[in-house]
């Protein structure tokens, strides 16, 4: 699917609970703060949970009188009927028509994706610029990518993600000529240091090296997004007491630095803009 116009950054990994959809959507709400336009689409049919993160958020704004920014959002149920060619071709329509909307008027386009692999996490793989897999700080969890041997950390096998990116880039270089920009990230690092979290580190570089990806530090384990998805907020939006009941905390500020240092670390095509400010 050839394409002009906006970035597209797709958020994926074939591993559930790595936390694709709060990265999706607090890079989509920093490029809105940033003063950039942006579009989102969520084609995780079963939990929509970046769906239910834009519900929530327009739910409080409404409720509080707040103009929180907000994306424009699709998203995408799959086909379920009985011929599978059909339902492929019915995805692709409504992924385009989708696409086809807002790439001319946005900067950028975030997509996430479920833990599983489906036809519309495929196109979306073929579309994306820029593609961010969270991976959680486990070593059981780099199954996705690649079957490695304990003893010697040697890579075995090319795991079912990896391949599926892998035929996304052909795809992509075949079409236009370009590559994917592919980041992987450790998400959910631990607060203290261990030998788990510096063999995970070890053994992820290696796996970025053999598949030309980039690694990249996320974010640490925190309640506060538990709370945060609730109300549809980010650690970038003002939440204070007379929005939340609940003072900034210290965890707080460190989140929306640790999410400040991966926005850096992705190197998107960023101009200068004006920044959005919050208003009642």
């Amino acid at each position: 699917m050839a394409r002009d116009g906006a970035h597209v950054i797709v958020v994926g990994n074939e591993k559930g609970g790595s936390g694709k959809s709060t990265t999706a959507f607090h890079l989509a709400v920093y490029l809105l703060y940033a003063g950039y336009r942006v579009a989102t689409i969520d084609v995780d049919s079963r939990q929509q949970t970046f769906t239910h993160y834009v519900r929530n958020r327009r739910s409080f704004s409404q409720q509080r009188g707040l103009n929180l920014p907000n994306p424009t959002h699709f998203h995408l149920p799959s086909a379920w009927g009985d011929s599978i060619k059909e339902n492929h071709r019915a995805e692709f329509d409504v992924f385009r028509r989708a696409v086809g909307e807002v790439e001319d008027r946005v900067d950028f386009l975030v997509i996430d994706t479920p833990g599983f692999d489906t036809n519309l996490t495929r196109l979306a793989h073929s579309l994306a610029d820029t593609l961010v897999t969270p991976v959680n700080d486990s070593l059981i969890d780099l199954n996705v990518l690649a079957r490695i041997d304990a003893d010697s950390g040697n890579l075995i096998e090319t795991s079912h993600y990896a391949r599926l990116v892998q035929r996304a880039r052909s795809e992509r270089m075949a079409v236009d000529g370009q590559t994917i920009d592919w980041v992987l990230v450790r998400n959910r690092i631990s607060m203290l240091g261990s030998r788990n979290s510096r063999q995970v580190h070890q053994t992820l570089e290696s796996i970025a090296t053999r598949f030309g990806a980039r690694q990249a530090d996320g974010i640490a384990e925190r309640v506060i997004f538990r709370s945060l998805f609730q109300m549809g907020l980010t650690v970038f939006d003002p939440v204070e007491e007379e929005l939340t009941g609940e003072a900034q905390s210290a965890s707080h500020a460190s989140a929306r630095q640790e999410y400040r240092n991966l926005l850096a670390a992705l190197n998107l095509p960023l101009a200068p803009r004006e920044p959005m400010r919050l208003t009642a």
